[in-house]
């Protein structure tokens, strides 16, 4: 088996796959936050201020996701397969949802008639809600375990997927995502609706730390496959370790109104969490609920060596690139909004 500074192939591409939806839950999670709360905002401006806080960037974000699930298929076809017939519906959902949002925001500010904005702005809102929630449902199922068989063949119900942990997962990441957003769009605006902001990214944190106390101890008392792996290894303490410490950052800088190491933060507790994710996962992609030993791994759901070597070349050019593109945008729109007529 082909290694490289001491892991195989397998497991780069484990982390490729890891580093790419982390990029896009950081990214688009405050696109996706920004539109969860945009019916907070009553004045037209506010909201055409809240849109163009993200004009520049939410479709450079949503590249990440392509890249993600590019990732995903090419180098763990059978997991691809696996996720993707277990969850018809809410990835149908997701689809649709992300579609109403892109044309949401280009479509808005097309006519001036009070009654278009406003139908639009419940679209977006609506979308971005949706979306988030599917993406939380989806990775909720995924930490549980799927009824899928030898074969890795999907064997569960259509509606197997509305679950209490899954529901709970989804709750808490649209309460992350609210947070993240709020605190993006704090930074980008001023006046009145700055004012208005710093209430909602106190509400959302408050929010956020309730869902994700209740999702911990409902993780730690009834789901212990997702707790096993800490606990067999001390030193990994310190990542929940450093996430209570972000997360204990980001109320701390919102006390001062230090936004911008509030976002870091928000960022930060993101990343952790989909790190701890991967560390109780690890070897494992999909955990089947009808025998253990049918489990998707790394190893029996990758693709060929060859292939793999491949693809980790391709992504040592490609990601940088992207990153690389993503970093000049955020810093040539960066500062505060200011509207005009070329604006949303």
């Amino acid at each position: 088996m082909s290694t490289f500074l001491g892991l195989d192939y397998a497991t780069w591409w484990y982390l490729v796959v890891g580093a790419s939806f982390s990029g896009y839950a950081i990214l688009d999670g405050f696109d996706l936050g920004a539109g969860a709360i945009h019916l907070f905002f009553n004045k037209e401006e506010s909201r055409r201020t809240a849109l163009n806080a993200i004009g520049p960037v939410w479709d450079g974000n949503e590249v990440w996701l392509v890249i993600g699930g590019g990732a995903l298929f090419a180098g763990f076809p059978k997991v691809y397969a696996a996720v993707f017939s277990a969850f018809y519906i809410p990835f149908t959902l997701f689809l649709i949802a992300l579609i109403t949002r892109a044309i949401s925001i280009e479509f808005r500010s097309k006519e001036p008639m009070l009654w278009w904005r406003k139908c639009w702005d419940i679209c977006y809102c609506g979308s971005s809600i949706t979306v988030t929630f599917a993406l939380g449902l989806i990775l909720g199922n995924c930490l549980l375990g799927l009824p899928i068989d030898q074969d890795g063949v999907y064997r569960g119900g259509t509606f197997d997927f509305l679950n209490p942990y899954a529901v709970m997962v989804g709750i808490t990441t649209l309460a992350l995502f609210m947070m993240h957003g709020a605190i993006y769009l704090v930074m980008k605006t001023e006046k009145r609706l700055y004012t208005k902001l710093t209430i909602i990214v106190r509400n959302t944190t408050i929010s956020f730390v309730i869902c994700v106390l209740l999702l911990s101890f409902y993780t730690i008392l009834y789901i212990p496959h997702l707790s096993h792996q800490i606990k067999s290894h001390v030193w990994l303490f310190g990542v929940p370790v450093i996430m209570v410490l972000a997360i204990a950052n980001i109320t701390r800088s919102i006390t001062k109104q230090k936004y911008l190491p509030a976002f870091f933060s928000s960022a930060l507790t993101i990343s952790l969490l989909l790190v701890i994710v991967a560390i109780e996962l690890y070897p494992n992609l999909v955990l089947s609920s009808l025998n253990e030993s049918w489990n998707l791994t790394v190893h029996n759901a990758a693709s060929s060596e060859k292939t793999l070597g491949i693809l980790l070349v391709i992504a040592a050019i490609g990601v940088p690139l992207v990153a690389t593109y993503t970093t000049f945008v955020f810093w040539t729109f960066k500062g505060k909004v200011r509207l005009d007529e070329m604006s949303y």
